[in-house]
C-alpha cells in the first residue's frame, strides 16, 4: 500500500506530459490529488507500516506530516485547476509533429506538480538517510520548473538562485550522511546500515564526536532547504516569483520535508544520548531565524515576499520548539500543522489579489475587502492566524512553546521569542491592514465575481486553522505527542 502513495502521483505526472489537451490534464491533477488523499487516509488508519528492509516506512513523524502534505496538495490542486482554467491565457501551442511529449508550459506545470507530490511523499516515507538525501534533492529538481512557470526574467533569476543555494545545502547534507556512516562504523564490527531505526537501536555504539559533526552538516544542509537564517536567501525570491499555488506548496509542504531531514538525525542523537547538543543548536538557529525574518518583515513592500519572510520566521519557531524540548516540542509539531494550513490559505488568497490588481506592491493594493469581499475577509483572518491571535491554531501552538520555555526557566529565550513575535506582528499589520481597507483604485475592467474554485480551498484551510485553535481532536493529539516523544519531547 505504501508504494501506491509514491506511484499514483508519479504515474499521473508522466501521463500529464503525454496528454495533448488541457482539460484532461487538469482532471488528472485533481483526480491524482484526491486519490493520494484517500490512500493516505487508509494507510494512516492502518497505523505505522513499512516495506521489507524498512527503507520506506510510515513512522511516528510520517503519520503527522503525510496527511498534512496530502491535504494541502489537494487544496492547492483544486485551486490550481481553477487558476489554470481562468487566469492562464494559453501558451503558444505548436508541438513538433510526431513528438512523444508535449512541450506546453501547462503540461510541464501539471506534470512537475504531480512529481513534486511524489518526491515529497518519498521524503516523508524514507527511512534510509541515503534515500532521504536523494528524495530531498529530487524535490528541488522537480519544483524548479514550477518556479519558472511565468517565464519572466525575475522568475528565471529566482529559479537559478533556488537551484544553486539549495544544491550547496544538499551537498553539505550529503557530507553529513557520509559522516553519519563514519559515526556508525566500528573496526572489526558488522556494517550498520543508515536506517533510522537500526541507528537508534545501535545508538550506544555510535561514535559521539562524529555524530555531532554529522548533525551540524545535516542542520546546515537541510536547514538551507528549510529556510533557516542565515541560509534562507533563496526562499523570498522563489516564493514571491512562483505562481501562488506553488508558493503555497513550497511554504506549507516543502519546508516541512526539509525539517523532517533534521528531525531524523535528531532522533538518532537523542537515542545516542546527544540530544542536548542538537537541541541547543536548534534553539540558536530558531531565534536567529525569527529575529532576521522580523527585521525584513518590517516595512516589506512586496506582499508575497512578506509571506515568504514570515515562513522563515515560522520555521524558526518550529526549530525553537523542538530545541527547547518537553512540552515545547509538542507545540512545535502542532505549529507545523497550523503554519502549513495558514500559509497555504494566505498564498492562495494572495493569488486572488495578484490576479485582480496585477501587482505585488503593498502600496498599490487597497480596498481588497470591498472589491473581493470573501478573499478580503480570508486575508484578514489569515493575518490574525499567522500572527498568533486567538482563537486560531497558531496562538495555541505558539503559547505552548512559550509555556515550555518558561517551565524550563529559560526566561531570556522566552523574552527574545516574544519580542520577535511582536516585531513580526507590527510588520504584518502595517502591510496587510492597509491592503484590506481603504478605497480601491479604478480598474480598467470591472472586477468579476469571486469563483468558488478560487475561494473554497483557502476557506477550508482557514476553517481547519480555526478548529485547531478551539479543539484539537484526540487522535491528532496522540499523533503529535508520539512525534514529539520521538525527538525528545514529553
Amino acid at each position: 500500500m505504501i508504494w501506491t502513495l509514491v506511484l499514483v502521483p508519479g504515474i499521473a505526472g508522466f501521463l500529464a506530459f503525454l496528454l495533448r489537451s488541457d482539460r484532461p490534464r487538469r482532471i488528472l491533477l485533481l483526480a491524482a490529488a484526491l486519490a493520494h488523499a484517500v490512500l493516505t487516509a487508509v494507510v494512516c488508519l492502518e497505523g505505522p507500516q513499512g516495506l521489507p528492509g524498512d527503507w520506506l516506512r510510515l513512522d511516528e513523524l510520517g503519520v503527522l506530516f503525510l496527511p498534512l502534505t496530502s491535504a494541502l496538495f489537494l487544496a492547492a490542486a483544486w485551486y490550481g485547476v481553477d487558476y489554470l482554467a481562468h487566469e492562464v491565457h494559453g501558451p503558444q501551442r505548436d508541438p513538433e509533429e510526431g513528438a512523444l511529449f508535449s512541450n506546453e508550459p501547462e503540461a510541464i506545470f501539471i506534470g512537475c506538480l504531480l512529481f513534486f507530490l511524489t518526491t515529497m511523499t518519498l521524503v516523508i516515507l524514507s527511512q534510509h538517510f541515503g534515500l532521504l538525501w536523494v528524495s530531498v534533492e529530487a524535490t528541488t529538481l522537480v519544483s524548479a520548473p514550477l518556479i519558472y512557470f511565468h517565464r519572466h526574467h525575475r522568475s528565471l533569476e529566482a529559479t537559478w538562485k533556488y537551484l544553486l543555494v539549495c544544491s550547496v545545502g544538499i551537498a553539505l547534507a550529503l557530507l553529513g550522511t557520509f559522516l553519519l556512516a563514519l559515526a556508525a562504523s566500528r573496526p572489526g564490527c558488522e556494517h550498520v546500515p543508515l536506517l533510522v531505526q537500526r541507528l537508534m537501536d545501535d545508538a550506544g555504539g555510535l561514535r559521539a564526536e562524529w555524530l555531532k559533526v554529522a548533525f551540524v552538516f545535516f542542520l546546515i544542509g537541510y536547514g538551507t532547504k528549510m529556510g533557516l537564517a542565515p541560509l534562507h536567501t533563496w526562499l523570498p525570491d522563489a516564493h514571491s516569483e512562483a505562481p501562488s499555488v506553488v508558493s503555497a506548496l513550497l511554504s506549507g509542504a516543502l519546508l516541512n520535508c526539509a525539517f523532517l531531514g533534521i528531525l531524523r538525525v535528531q532522533q538518532v542523537c537523542v537515542a545516542a544520548g546527544e540530544g542536548a547538543f542538537g537541541r541547543d543548536l536548534l534553539v540558536l538557529f530558531g531565534l536567529l531565524s525569527m529575529g532576521l525574518a522580523a527585521v525584513f518583515i518590517l516595512r516589506q513592500p512586496d506582499f508575497k515576499r512578506l509571506l515568504a519572510y514570515s515562513s522563515v520566521e515560522h520555521m524558526g519557531i518550529m526549530a525553537l520548539g523542538v530545541g527547547l524540548g518537553g512540552v515545547s516540542a509538542f507545540g512545535a509539531f502542532l505549529h507545523a500543522l497550523n503554519h502549513s494550513l495558514t500559509k497555504g490559505m494566505l498564498f492562495l488568497i494572495a493569488g486572488n489579489i495578484l490576479v485582480l490588481y496585477r501587482t505585488k506592491a503593498v502600496a498599490d493594493v487597497r480596498g481588497v475587502w470591498r472589491v473581493l469581499p470573501v478573499s478580503g475577509a480570508l486575508w484578514m483572518l489569515g493575518f490574525l492566524a499567522l500572527t498568533g491571535s486567538p482563537p486560531f491554531g497558531p496562538f495555541l501552538s505558539e503559547f505552548t512553546i512559550l509555556k515550555g520555555a518558561l517551565e524550563q526557566g529559560r526566561g531570556a529565550v522566552a523574552v527574545a521569542y516574544l519580542f520577535f513575535l511582536a516585531l513580526a506582528f507590527v510588520g504584518m499589520a502595517s502591510a496587510i491592514l492597509p491592503m484590506a481597507q481603504g478605497a480601491p483604485r479604478e480598474f480598467s475592467e470591472k472586477p468579476s465575481g469571486e469563483r468558488l474554485g478560487s475561494i473554497v480551498p483557502p476557506a477550508l484551510l482557514g476553517a481547519f486553522v480555526l478548529m485547531l485553535g478551539v479543539y484539537v481532536p484526540e487522535q491528532l493529539q496522540t499523533a503529535i505527542q508520539t512525534a514529539a516523544r520521538a525527538v525528545g519531547g514529553p
